[in-house]
C-alpha cells in the first residue's frame, strides 16, 4: 500500500525548486523574455502590468493597468512562485482566453531565475 505524501512536504519541495533560481540571471532573462511587455518598476505599466509586487497579488488587480482580459480578471489566481512558474511555462493553458501573446518559457532554470528576480521586486 502506498502512503500519501503530506501536502506540506510537496509545498516545501516546490519552494525549494524556486529557491534555486538566480535573481541576477533572472534579471537578464526577464529583460529578454518579459521586458518588452512588462516593467520591473513600480507604477510603470507597458503592454502588460508592472510585475513589481506580483508575489501574493490577486491576478488582474493592478489599478494602473486597464488592459486585463476578462479571463485574467476572472481567473481567481493569487500569484505565488508555483503559479508564476505554471503561467510562464504555458500562459494560454493557465488562463485560457487571456491576452498574453507569449507562448511560454520551456527552460526550467530560466523560469526559476525569472521567478527569483520578480520575487525580489517590492
Amino acid at each position: 500500500m502506498r502512503r500519501a505524501i503530506p501536502l506540506i512536504l510537496l509545498a516545501g519541495a516546490a519552494a525549494l525548486a524556486h529557491a534555486e533560481g538566480n535573481a541576477k540571471r533572472g534579471a537578464d532573462t526577464f529583460a529578454e523574455e518579459c521586458g518588452d511587455c512588462h516593467s520591473a518598476q513600480p507604477g510603470k505599466d507597458k503592454k502588460g502590468p508592472t510585475l513589481t509586487g506580483v508575489n501574493g497579488r490577486k491576478a488582474g488587480t493592478v489599478a494602473s493597468f486597464a488592459g486585463y482580459s476578462d479571463a485574467m480578471k476572472a481567473s481567481g489566481i493569487t500569484w505565488t512562485p508555483e503559479k508564476i512558474d505554471a503561467y510562464i511555462t504555458a500562459p494560454k493553458k493557465v488562463v485560457p482566453g487571456g491576452k498574453m501573446k507569449y507562448d511560454g518559457l520551456g527552460d526550467a532554470q530560466g523560469r526559476a531565475d525569472v521567478i527569483a528576480f520578480v520575487l525580489q521586486l517590492k
